[in-house]
């Protein structure tokens, strides 16, 4: 489920590509006193994941741009929509905005059966455990983990988002139903790499550290209703790591 924000720039202002730390500020701010507050420190992926303000280009004052917020839980994105509601104004950074409409998205991949694609919408993060290093013949001379790029090979990206998923399937799925790594078959049957490219994030208040991202256009045909469950799962919050920094926002694209 899904979050659609209608913005309005409220001045000229030039486009932030790193507004993911203060969006994520006022996203946290929204579940601030509820039930949510809890998981803000707890070391696990979060349950939801947000598009960048789009389309990505400096703004005139009273130009129109959309936000989607995405999360498996829905009391979560009715705690966000309470709090956009209340206090319209949206300041991401230095791109200054007014909350002008909102409405509730239910993306599904489709029945069995169904073929279709899903691009990413923002940079996915995909990092490269030391201790995997050795199993995908990479040769760097730190043991921190590796930002996935090309000449890795698709084995490591492919594995790293599918046991991530997978994560997030134990954390946000009834505990009965099978996971990604439960069932036979691939998350996706085609990977087109966009591009790759790095981006300066800021984590947390004192950190600031460059990350190497991807984009890319994913093929999938829906095998049964577990797939579809996983696919899904994968549109609710995001492939990859650090969702509630807004990386790895995915849509369906056809």
């Amino acid at each position: 489920m899904r979050l659609l924000v209608r913005l309005r720039a409220r001045a000229d202002a030039k486009y932030v590509h790193t507004y993911h730390h203060k969006l994520r500020g006022r996203l946290w701010g929204a579940l601030e006193n509820t039930d949510y507050d809890a998981v803000h420190d707890e070391n696990e992926p979060k349950p939801f994941v947000y598009s960048n303000p789009f389309p990505p280009r400096d703004m005139e004052e009273g130009d129109e741009r959309t936000l989607l917020v995405a999360s498996p839980e829905e009391e979560l994105l009715t705690h966000v929509a309470s709090d956009l509601q209340s206090n319209r104004e949206l300041n991401i950074g230095e791109m200054p905005f007014r909350v002008t409409d909102l409405s509730v998205l239910s993306p599904d991949v489709g029945e069995p059966g169904t073929s279709g694609t899903i691009s990413t919408g923002t940079g996915v993060l995909v990092r490269i455990p030391p201790w995997r290093f050795s199993e995908y013949g990479i040769d760097v001379d730190h043991d921190q983990a590796e930002f996935w790029k090309p000449e890795h090979t698709m084995e490591p990206f492919v594995n790293q988002i599918e046991a991530n998923l997978d994560r997030k399937h134990g954390l946000f799925c009834p505990e009965h139903l099978p996971g990604p790594s439960d069932v036979e078959g691939d998350l996706f049957n085609g990977y087109e790499l966009i591009k790759t490219f790095a981006l300066p994030v800021t984590p947390t208040e004192d950190e600031r550290e460059t990350w190497v991202l991807s984009k890319w256009r994913l093929d999938y045909r829906v095998r049964d209703d577990d797939h579809r469950r996983h696919l899904n799962l994968a549109l609710d919050v995001g492939l990859g790591e650090r969702n509630s920094l807004g990386f790895g926002f995915v849509n369906k694209q056809r």
